[in-house]
């Protein structure tokens, strides 16, 4: 979540009308994150979250929104998205599609421990469930097809030796029959960062929200584990801290239990989710674009967690 196009309070003001949320109190530019626009929105009735989209086509945008509005019907702690007065969830503001949601409570955890992974692989495993009764299907957006254009994209940028390892790596993950796994609605981009936490009076930490589903898609289930797993329990030397690993999977585990292709697939979905995001990274890093708060993450930490990944990896619980 960066700012590509600043919004004038004048025009947000205006665009509110449209909205029974009351009057703007005070709007807040957010610079974490990479793909749009994003800020705090304070009104005379609520605390929101606007989004500009800046690069997602529009046709594609009410599968996540509604995506978000189905999860949330199931309980989950999800941002439910704000409908206007003619009962659309998308709008347009400064000519660029545009959405509220609520603003859960809460804030990141960039050190977890077990008792967050426990929590995050729990809630993930419930979403899965979840999103099972979800009537739209668009394929993840950062999925195969997307790996392969990508990588072509930023082949040229990098040395040999990762031209190498890029080469090598597409080629393993062609071998692998990702269609004889379970597949259905997954967040894609659960990070530390898209978990919110409250902690209650004992100590005892939940999840006061899971945010940002502009990355979600239909693919494996298991990638999307793999993507938790890659961030929630990577040691600072990209390594996989086995306790918070074995929390987090265990916890899904409970919830919605590995099948015996889902083992058998463990470590190339690991490879596979690094993949990703060194490629995302690496777009990013070597094609950045303009913004007024942009972040832009390093590809070398998801290029040395694809090493480590390849070297071998604990397997998923039986």
């Amino acid at each position: 979540m960066s700012v590509f196009t600043p919004v004038p309070e004048s025009a947000l003001a205006d665009w509110l009308k449209d909205y029974a949320i009351g009057r703007l109190v005070e709007l807040k530019g957010i610079s974490a994150g990479v793909q749009n626009s994003n800020f705090f929105v304070t009104t005379t009735l609520g605390r929101y979250v606007l989004t500009l989209f800046e690069g997602i086509p529009r046709a594609e945008l009410p599968y996540y929104l509604h995506l978000m509005a189905h999860l949330a019907r199931h309980g989950l702690p999800v941002p439910g998205p704000i409908a206007n007065r003619h009962n659309e969830y998308l709008g347009t503001l400064q000519d660029r599609p545009a959405a509220l949601v609520v603003r859960l409570s809460g804030s990141s955890e960039m050190s977890p421990r077990l008792p967050h992974c426990e929590k995050v692989g729990a809630m993930l495993a419930g979403l899965h469930l979840a999103g099972q009764s979800y009537g739209r299907r668009q394929e993840n957006p950062r999925g195969a097809a997307w790996r392969a254009a990508t990588a072509q994209v930023v082949r040229p940028f990098l040395p040999a030796d990762e031209q190498a390892l890029l080469d090598a790596e597409l080629a393993f993950q062609a071998t692998i029959d990702v269609d004889a796994l379970p597949a259905g609605a997954i967040h894609a981009d659960l990070f530390r960062d898209n978990v919110l936490w409250d902690t209650d009076a004992d100590g005892d930490v939940r999840i006061g929200g899971v945010i940002d589903f502009y990355f979600a898609g239909y693919d494996a289930l298991l990638f999307d584990v793999a993507v938790t797993v890659n961030d929630w329990c990577s040691t600072p030397g990209c390594g996989l801290d086995d306790a918070r690993a074995a929390a987090l999977l265990d916890a899904y585990h409970a919830e919605r239990p590995f099948t015996d292709a889902e083992r058998a697939a463990w470590p190339a979905m690991l490879r596979a989710a690094a993949l990703r995001f060194w490629l995302s990274r690496a777009a990013d890093f070597h094609l950045p674009r303009a913004g007024e708060m942009v972040l832009v993450k390093d590809p070398n930490e998801y290029r040395d967690i694809l090493r480590l990944r390849i070297a071998g990896v604990p397997p998923l619980p039986r």
